[in-house]
């Protein structure tokens, strides 16, 4: 079923996705998630010229590597955790257009108690008793709207309205977007070479979104 799926979906991406922030820069996390809808953009097309999109994310993805970049070994773990996310948010997309052609914005909110469901077992058994109190509780309900209820609502909205390529464009300035919040509101810096592949993830995106089969989905029912 397309809803239990997406809800799995949107569960795992997200509890990986953190697992990684933990162990990652932003920036540095996102570029190696984009990978998934990277990977959904490439498979939606067949023109020889999707290898090359293919060989600079591989790059990219080479660069961000810890074995490659001298960082810590924990930081290996956090991009393991990333692509992960990644290979969800593939999934997620996936899902995603095709609950919301049958549901609409509804979809996010059965998506969101079914991943809460899966997770929040995790959460309750490694937290501290001050999980429970208005001091963690208020700013966990703001992150919980601002981090996942609103934008995966404007996402679901947007991936049922927009063409795909141009839906694609848009989505392929999240890693770059990511790395300079991160350097503006969390003092992350990053390496020249981690600048570098970032910016080889978000190129190869915009072409094989460029690159891509054009596709317009179907409107959410009213």
């Amino acid at each position: 079923m397309p809803l239990v799926a997406y809800g799995l979906a949107l569960g795992t991406m997200n509890f990986l996705y953190y697992q990684a922030l933990d162990r990652l820069p932003v920036g540095v996390a996102v570029a190696i998630e984009f990978l998934g809808p990277l990977a959904v953009a490439v498979l939606s097309s067949r023109h020889p010229v999707d290898f090359l999109w293919v060989l600079i994310a591989a790059a990219g993805f080479t660069l961000l590597l810890p074995v490659f970049s001298q960082v810590r070994h924990a930081n290996l773990i956090g991009a393991l955790f990333a692509l992960g996310a990644g290979g969800c948010w593939a999934l997620y997309i996936v899902f995603g257009q095709k609950v919301g052609y049958h549901l609409g914005t509804q979809g996010v909110a059965l998506g969101s108690v079914i991943s809460a469901v899966l997770v929040l077992p995790f959460g309750v058994l490694h937290a501290s008793p001050n999980l429970f109190t208005l001091k963690v509780l208020l700013p966990g309900l703001a992150v919980a709207v601002l981090s996942t209820a609103l934008p995966y609502t404007l996402e679901m909205t947007a991936l049922t309205r927009l063409p795909t390529r141009t839906f694609g464009v848009l989505m392929s300035l999240e890693p770059a977007v990511a790395a300079l919040s991160g350097l503006i509101f969390l003092g992350e810096t990053l390496t020249g070479a981690q600048w570098g592949a970032i910016l080889l993830v978000v190129v190869a995106s915009l072409g094989a979104t460029a690159t891509a089969t054009p596709h317009m989905p179907a409107p959410v029912p009213d």
